[in-house]
């Protein structure tokens, strides 16, 4: 069958070329955006006297028609076609005759395909933001419910500080909120129709590219026809976004396979979001999380294929770039199946308390706080460091814990120890002295939530 650009040439390809070239596979998934913009460029038309406004109504009513039979499933998009673009205007031809043809006058695929995927990936971020949000407020249920659970901070993964497993929960909080401001900075970037650009030098006819702009919900046109039809910024822009939200999924993912192990027993995933082994009965695998982690290299992939593919193609329009759909849908399916899976595996997740409460207690991480005591008692900060390593280290010999050391054994390495000791280094004493701005003191978390709530209600 002759494709619709026959002209110069017979337009009849080699099959396995034609399968090649074809990109009906993945862009069908724009339908919906590839014939609102073409009912927008018809009313833009008829306005313009470009064409008639009885051509302008059969345009649109039959666009209408497609649509109506596309989502009810009376049309089945047909996998032969070259693209979504060709399939929607032969269907409208068939259906209309004649004066389908008139469609595409004044544009071009050029300039249609960077419209609709402007226009998709902005209606699929606001899904993306919206599961975002799902997965802070998982996390902000659970930071809540544990605002002072205690357990141990850490650095190099070695015990560090007490903090409480709300305040660590925050954390992530705070790096979600960041991703979903990424997006909304690359989405007013994005925010410029290249309708009208058409295959990159603009068109003989008096077009109004401003009407078709705000027909479509965009703010401003493309100032420069080449730019309109070349730039794919905004997918890379997005990409980036979505890899940096992927890894910080892969760290909270990281940290779930790490807690729900019997060596650390911090919390426990619900049967809804593990498996377990074909051979081994009494294992619980997080296969979720671990799916996370691993499926962020595959987005980190993507954003790198897109990079490569555009580092080097001059200006204008090339074959190259029909690949950046490929990429750029792919790594928005991967990051909405993980925040899906995520938000409620974090809600239904149990916290075990003691045993992070016991966890704390046995990595001496109010280490800091005994020697803080005796610097304010009046020793020198790395005396005080000298000798609450000693006592850490007597305790360890004795398997004892700073809190059951006996007094009389605190004497023997400095004389200014005395009963108000054991205050200063109870672990939530430790944890409610951390106030400053920031801190996991109960105040502070209260002023974090705070922060997150005011986030939550942000539509």
């Amino acid at each position: 069958m002759a494709k619709m650009w026959a002209g110069l040439t017979s337009g009849i390809t080699d099959r396995v070329a034609d399968d090649f070239n074809s990109s009906i596979s993945f862009d069908s998934r724009m339908y919906r955006q590839d014939i609102t913009g073409s009912i927008a460029h018809a009313a833009m038309l008829s306005a313009q006297g470009i064409i008639s406004v009885q051509d302008k109504e059969q345009l649109t009513e039959g666009l209408l028609s497609i649509l109506e039979d596309i989502d009810g499933g009376a049309l089945q998009i047909d996998p032969l076609s070259e693209d979504i673009h060709m399939f929607v205007e032969q269907e409208l031809t068939k259906r209309i005759g004649d004066t389908g043809k008139k469609l595409h006058t004044a544009r071009s695929r050029n300039d249609q395909v960077a419209l609709d995927l402007r226009m998709y990936l902005r209606d699929e971020m606001a899904e993306v933001k919206k599961l975002l949000k799902a997965l802070v407020k998982a996390l902000y249920g659970q930071a809540k419910a544990h605002k002072s659970s205690i357990m141990p901070g850490y650095t190099h993964l070695q015990r560090a500080q007490p903090v409480t497993f709300g305040h660590h929960l925050l954390a992530y909080c705070m790096m979600l909120i960041r991703d979903a401001g990424r997006f909304e900075d690359a989405l007013k970037r994005m925010d410029v129709s290249p309708i009208g650009c058409c295959a990159l030098a603009g068109t003989t006819y008096d077009t109004d590219r401003e009407m078709e702009a705000k027909a479509l919900g965009f703010s401003s046109v493309a100032l420069n026809s080449m730019d309109g039809v070349s730039d794919r910024d905004y997918c890379l822009e997005l990409m980036s976004a979505m890899s940096i939200l992927m890894m910080h999924l892969s760290r909270l993912s990281e940290e779930l396979i790490l807690w729900c192990s019997w060596e650390f027993k911090f919390v426990t995933l619900s049967d809804g979001y593990t498996t377990g082994s074909s051979i081994m009965p009494q294992k619980k695998n997080p296969d979720m999380a671990e799916l996370i982690r691993g499926k962020t290299g595959r987005v980190y992939g993507d954003l790198m294929g897109l990079l490569t593919t555009l580092k080097g193609l001059p200006l204008a329009y090339n074959k190259d770039m029909q690949e950046d759909k490929e990429c750029i849908f792919d790594a928005l399916d991967t990051v909405k199946a993980c925040l899906q899976v995520a938000a409620p595996m974090i809600e239904t997740m149990s916290v075990h308390e003691d045993n992070m409460f016991s966890a704390a207690q046995k990595g001496f991480i109010n280490a800091t706080d005994l020697a803080d005591y005796l610097v304010k008692k009046g020793l020198p900060f790395r005396s005080a460091y000298k000798i609450s390593g000693e006592i850490v280290a007597k305790c360890m010999a004795d398997d004892q814990v700073l809190e059951t050391l006996p007094l009389e054994v605190y004497k023997t390495f400095s004389p200014v120890f005395d009963g108000d000791l054991y205050k200063e280094i109870d672990l939530r004493t430790c944890v409610e002295k951390r106030i400053s701005q920031g801190g996991t003191s109960l105040r502070s978390v209260e002023m974090q939530l705070v922060y997150v709530e005011e986030f939550l209600k942000d539509d």
